[in-house]
């Protein structure tokens, strides 16, 4: 059979169905058996194989063999937004000429492609591990319209999966059956770099491509200069190739106002390109403009999976080295201020000994289309409307720089987890390859800390299924008792600054953030008022201290002095009938190692 994609059989005007890519891979494996091997790693919730493609000539085609032999791995996401097919059919392309196959067809400027000598075939350096549709259920949703803002191709899948989420937004809580087995997948794969093939959306400009890689912003600070020399390698190669790549991705800062320029952006670990700087890897986001044509973004793609196989073949063993270090580095964290989160720098300069020598926010001259925006009829504000027959350049602000927004102190042993909820953190742990323990005996008087909220936001509508939590508060030392069952997570594991992300309360991806503990934060017992009344005139009869600050309080406040239930909850509060557990997140940190308690000797 031709291993030439339906996209390449059409002149890019069409993409395949999952039924190509059953056939591809089963292709690619038959006439490449020495080495290519497919399988399946997982199901959709549709019944859908998950399927990946396993490359390389080195030999090793098992994890184990993979570590054994130091050979790096380049993991290649494509179709976790199946509109986005750029990277499938690049990615197919991308192996074929890899192996010695066909290059990518003519239509797509295949036959300017360098093919490789064998003496310096990547794939004797480095095993590539391809999933051409991680969305399979979202892939045969077509429809002529699913990507209304982009070129071609005709038809494409649909962006969410059967059960309407957004893979994209699901690495942290890992909700969906697909993100459940693209975990276990990386968990058990642990591959070096993982690529993530999207289209853009957004303005209309000269550019084409935008790389972003991490860590750069995020996870250890040592795998930055790593984290952008493999960014300022890749993009160097693009342009060579006749593209105009770009390191941040191209949005308005002020949705359609080019004026407004552009700012890095901050991933969290709900994305793929926030995820992998938390497990000490990096991870490239590559994403195609959605207004060139089909035929020139599968083209780019494939530049991109060839370049980055070339770059890893190259650096392979110096970035594991690196990574290593950083997997050593992360299990000494206990103690230590840990970053969680950054915001993009919006000082205009430096205001210390400490910032950046440069100032945080430059003009950078922009190869856009000239525009208009004039007041619209449709939605009575500015609309812009391009002319891409007129380049333009724009002279436009650019933030390149982040600054952390939450640090917090790791517990100095761990995070201890009650039992009514160790079956559910030991599957969440288990999927993000992060070590437990199970206690064995109950643990009496434990000195431990506990996270009080000072205030809780739940979100407005629900987001990704799921129902969102904002936590304030801080960690206090609380003794408390654990029943046996419960779980211990040692923070001493190459995985600490993920459990961090996934255990810390006011982490933006944590576990409670995405509402999982949100009946810890709902009050279930309550006091009628004229209850209230009774023992609130007790207390302050009692109490001189107590009456006090109830005075102070109502001269100093007046919301407070205005607000009969506020002022009836100031005693409730201090009542010993008040659920001394009510706003109290269940998990809870240690600094010593757990000690258990022996049962009594008969």
């Amino acid at each position: 059979m031709t291993l030439e994609t339906l996209a390449e059989k059409s002149q890019f005007r069409l993409t395949g169905r999952l039924d190509e890519v059953e056939a591809l891979c089963t292709g690619f494996a038959e006439r490449w058996p020495e080495a290519v091997h497919s399988f399946v790693y997982g199901q959709s919730a549709e019944g859908r194989p998950l399927r990946a493609l396993l490359v390389s000539r080195s030999g090793a085609f098992t994890p184990e063999a993979l570590r054994q032999r130091g050979i790096p791995l380049l993991m290649v996401q494509a179709g976790i937004h199946p509109g986005e097919s750029d990277g499938k059919d690049a990615g197919f392309a991308a192996l074929r000429e890899l192996l010695g196959g066909e290059p990518l067809s003519e239509a797509a400027g295949g036959s300017h492609i360098t093919t490789h000598p064998p003496e310096q075939d990547p794939l004797a350096h480095l095993a590539i591990l391809f999933v051409p549709a991680f969305n399979t259920d979202g892939h045969e949703r077509t429809g002529r319209w699913n990507r209304p803002n982009q070129a071609g191709p005709e038809e494409t899948g649909w962006r969410a999966t059967a059960h309407n989420l957004n893979l994209n937004r699901d690495y942290a809580k890992a909700d969906s059956p697909e993100m459940r087995a693209m975990l276990t997948l990386v968990r058990d794969w642990d591959p070096l770099v993982t690529a993530d093939m999207h289209v853009t959306d957004g303005a209309d400009f000269e550019p084409d491509v935008s790389i972003q890689v991490e860590p750069i912003h995020l996870g250890d600070p040592h795998l930055h200069v790593t984290g952008t020399a493999m960014r300022d390698a890749l993009l160097e190669k693009l342009a060579a190739q006749g593209s105009l790549p770009l390191p941040f991705y191209p949005e308005p800062v002020i949705e359609d106002d080019p004026s407004s320029g552009f700012q890095v952006t901050e991933y969290t670990p709900r994305y793929s390109t926030g995820y992998f700087p938390t497990r000490n890897r990096y991870t490239v986001l590559v994403e195609t403009h959605s207004w060139k044509d089909y035929a020139t973004r599968v083209r780019i793609s494939r530049n991109a999976i060839v370049g980055l196989a070339e770059l890893l073949a190259a650096h392979g063993s110096a970035w594991a080295a690196a990574v290593r270090q950083a997997d050593q580095r992360a299990s000494l964290l206990g103690g230590q201020d840990v970053t969680l989160d950054v915001v993009v720098d919006r000082r205009d300069t430096g205001h210390g000994p400490q910032d950046p020598p440069e100032p945080v926010v430059t003009v950078i001259e922009f190869r856009g289309y000239a525009y208009t925006r004039e007041l619209s009829p449709i939605s009575g504000e500015p609309v812009t409307v391009y002319d891409p027959a007129a380049p333009q350049i724009w002279r436009v602000p650019y933030r390149g720089s982040t600054v952390p927004s939450l640090t917090v102190r790791a517990p100095g042993a761990g995070y201890l987890v009650p039992r009514a909820y160790a079956s559910l953190l030991a599957d969440k742990l288990d999927l993000h390859g992060l070590t437990h323990e199970t206690l064995e005996h109950r643990l009496d008087h434990l000195d431990a800390e506990v996270f009080r909220t000072t205030g809780t936001r739940f979100a407005s509508a629900p987001f990704e299924g799921r129902m969102p939590l904002v936590l304030q508060g801080e960690w206090q030392p609380g003794p408390q008792a654990l029943p046996v069952g419960s779980l211990f997570v040692p923070i001493a594991q190459p995985g600490a600054r993920l459990l961090m992300t996934l255990l810390e309360p006011r982490s933006p991806d944590s576990l409670a953030a995405w509402g999982y503990f949100n009946a810890h934060f709902e009050q279930k017992e309550y006091v009628e008022p004229y209850v209230t009344e009774i023992f609130a005139q007790q207390m302050l009869e009692q109490d001189p201290d107590l009456a006090d600050e109830f005075r102070h309080k109502l001269a100093a406040d007046p919301v407070f002095a205005a607000a009969p239930e506020a002022r009836r909850e100031f005693f409730q509060q201090r009542h010993s009938s008040w659920d001394t557990r009510f706003a109290m997140y269940p998990i809870l940190r240690i600094d010593k190692t757990v000690r258990q308690n022996r049962p009594p000797q008969p």
